[in-house]
């Protein structure tokens, strides 16, 4: 997975320098093409769904997820803006699972004061435990 959106980030960079050296002209016609295809894959599609691989959902909700939910309404996007909204509210969680999870597996160590008082209890009383 994390290959795979290594990938994605590398190729998408790649395709964001390619549009430096564009004019604006240019640059608003392959955004057409680009809605264009988009609208003929949702009309083939029908009301089938698309699957993304999970690579692709996280680079998608990296990207749109921080726009606001007015601008992904007005965007020609294959899923719904909501789609992306929740695949980013997952992200954000897989991040914060991530970072508070244990360092070590397992029941914490005992603190060293209440181990010794513990022995000490069972030396001095022989009946007990």
């Amino acid at each position: 997975m994390l290959v795979r959106f290594a990938y994605l980030a590398v190729t998408n960079t790649f395709a964001a320098l390619r549009l430096l050296p564009m004019s604006g002209r240019e640059r608003d016609a392959e955004i057409l093409a680009l809605r264009h295809q988009v609208g003929i894959l949702r009309r083939q599609l029908g009301g089938k769904r698309v699957r993304f691989e999970r690579a692709d959902r996280a680079f998608l909700a990296a990207r749109l997820g921080r726009l606001p939910h007015r601008t992904l309404r007005q965007l020609q996007l294959i899923m719904s803006p909501d789609t992306v909204l929740r695949w980013h509210r997952d992200l954000l969680n897989e991040r914060h699972a991530a970072r508070s999870r244990p360092k070590r597996p397992g029941r914490p160590r005992t603190v060293a004061s209440i181990r010794r008082l513990v022995l000490r209890l069972a030396r001095e009383n022989g009946t007990w435990g």
